[in-house]
């Protein structure tokens, strides 16, 4: 298996973590990427015409896109039980969506702040975009009890999203203001997975 990799993506690090915990890990080749908003990596194409990871290649040679995807055949391959059935699972789901979003829309601050040109970059975009990542640690904060003794998509996809806050956004302080999120991630955060893909 490979997967088109990069250290500091987070939706990587979600699909990374996951092998991690099912012991895929060492099974999959990670590929060297470039991928960007502007400049595509032409190596990625051939496999997603999106040209963004994570892009994973299963052993007989589909091409599996989004972090989503990956991350449900990476817990089938590895008989997890990653994404749980039933009521909880519409919950966890969610959780994994609104985790998602966050990094999305932090991705997007993130570009209009470094790689559009000074010139033209436009403040309001970046505060409605990080409007969005405050809206959600506030949902994580309500919610932080719940999270507790839990391993599964939505808690992956969750650290990994603050774990991405503590990397690219470290002035946005959000400890200071979610104290049960920040005090469940502090744990949730020494797990082996976690530790093994910190970018």
């Amino acid at each position: 298996m490979k997967i088109f990799f990069s250290p500091a993506s987070p939706f990587v690090r979600k699909c990374m973590v996951i092998a991690h915990e099912l012991g895929l890990a060492d099974r999959i080749e990670k590929l060297p990427s470039a991928a960007g908003p502007v400049a595509r990596d032409q190596t990625i194409i051939p496999s997603n015409p999106l040209g963004q990871v994570p892009t994973f290649i299963t052993d007989d040679g589909q091409a599996l896109f989004d972090s989503r995807v990956v991350c449900e055949y990476l817990n089938d391959l590895g008989g997890g039980s990653l994404f749980p059935t039933g009521k909880t699972r519409w919950q966890v789901l969610t959780e994994q969506a609104m985790a998602d979003g966050m990094l999305g829309a932090a991705l997007l601050a993130r570009y209009e702040n470094v790689l559009r040109p000074e010139a033209l970059r436009w403040d309001g975009w970046v505060e409605g975009q990080l409007g969005k990542v405050r809206d959600g640690l506030a949902l994580i904060e309500k919610n932080a009890a719940g999270l507790e003794g839990r391993l599964d998509i939505g808690t992956i996809t969750i650290g990994c999203a603050l774990g991405y806050l503590d990397f690219r956004f470290p002035d946005l302080d959000w400890r200071a203001s979610h104290p049960a999120a920040a005090a469940w991630y502090e744990g949730f955060s020494q797990r082996p997975s976690m530790q093994a893909t910190k970018p």
